[in-house]
């Protein structure tokens, strides 16, 4: 199958995709248009609610399987845009558009060369593709409803904006809800349990902690309180107050493993996760994926952001076509130029591995 022909038809459908909006959870009419793809190009796929998926056409039960994955859906856009962001514009060689970023080059790149080798016979891996929804809000119908409908997965490339470059680990999330206690009373009286009182040193806490192990990929775990809330009226001592604090875990340590340091050593009357599932994913350097990429001039660094890659098990890469820092900013845009490069280096970096 043609290269050109490929990249010509991914760019076409990143502009239709950007042209509907997507918002996690909604994401039925970006499913639609994902499979109209699909079967332009005689390719058998399924859809398991808006989460749209395909086997290579040789599946063979008894090789290991590479997952290609990236999402459909995106944020809401924010309020600096300044253009339409549900209008595919293409000025001076990039593709304005909300999603055209994060992570529609990346899911178009995926598709094209999942297309290329999807007729191949005698590839030493199977491949499994997911267009995923709700990637953005880590909802529950994602890409982790999927791991037990498609394929077991051995090794995995998940599509975010990385420059191309290699994204070898990633860090873990895990917020969590906590409460400073206090004496409620009244703000005329004398009280030397303000909870709001007790809020500043619990904060320099959290500033100032050090969990102890590094990464070498990764650096730090990084926990930043986020949300304060207290009080509902002027003359009223509140009883406790709320914090919220976002913590980035590198992978040195389970999510289960920063929950109980923080519930043991925190000054807070109380500290509860919301959620565990988010860990820190990574794939060992001397991997063949990874040795590919390097032997393609890639370059190899730890990602502080989340992704898919967070519920999966199984070593993975992230890579993609874009920059992450443009992602969720107004005016969103990707070059063509880099989903040209993206697909051209996808199916060299496959090719020395599948083929």
């Amino acid at each position: 199958m043609r290269i050109e022909r490929l990249t010509n038809d991914a760019i076409a459908l990143l502009k239709q995709l950007i042209e509907i909006p997507s918002f996690s959870s909604e994401e039925d009419k970006t499913a639609l248009q994902i499979e109209k793809w699909f079967q332009n190009y005689e390719l058998e796929y399924q859809r398991t609610q808006n989460n749209v998926w395909a086997i290579n056409k040789y599946f063979d039960k008894d090789k290991p399987t590479l997952l290609l994955n990236s999402h459909h859906d995106t944020v809401k856009p924010n309020r600096g845009y300044t253009k339409d962001p549900f209008k595919a514009l293409v000025e001076d060689g990039k593709l304005f558009g909300l999603g055209s970023n994060d992570a529609g080059g990346c899911l178009v790149s995926l598709l094209a060369t999942f297309a290329y080798f999807y007729n191949q016979k005698d590839l030493k891996y199977n491949l499994v593709i997911v267009a995923s929804a709700e990637e953005e809000s880590s909802g529950q119908n994602g890409l982790n409803s999927m791991l037990s409908v498609i394929p077991k997965v051995d090794v995995a490339i998940v599509g975010e904006p990385t420059l191309m470059q290699l994204a070898i680990a990633e860090k873990g999330l895990v917020v969590f809800d906590a409460k400073v206690s206090g004496t409620p009373g009244h703000a005329a009286h004398p009280n030397n349990n303000n909870a709001i009182y007790n809020t500043i040193e619990v904060l320099k806490w959290f500033e100032s902690y050090q969990f102890e192990k590094s990464s070498e990929s990764l650096g730090d775990v990084k926990m930043t309180v986020t949300q304060i809330n207290a009080g509902k009226q002027h003359n009223a001592i509140p009883a406790e107050v709320d914090l919220v604090i976002d913590v980035r875990v590198n992978d040195q340590y389970s999510n289960q493993e920063i929950s109980d340091i923080l519930q043991q050593e925190s000054p807070c009357a109380s500290i509860v996760p919301r959620s565990l599932r988010l860990n820190s994913s990574s794939i060992p350097v001397s991997h063949e994926l990874v040795q590919s990429g390097i032997s393609l001039g890639r370059k190899t660094y730890g990602s502080p952001t989340l992704s898919d890659q967070s519920v999966l098990s199984c070593p993975s890469l992230k890579l993609g076509p874009g920059d992450s820092t443009r992602s969720h900013t107004a005016d969103e845009f990707i070059y063509l130029q880099e989903i040209e490069e993206g697909i051209d280096l996808y199916i060299k970096l496959l090719q020395q591995v599948i083929k």
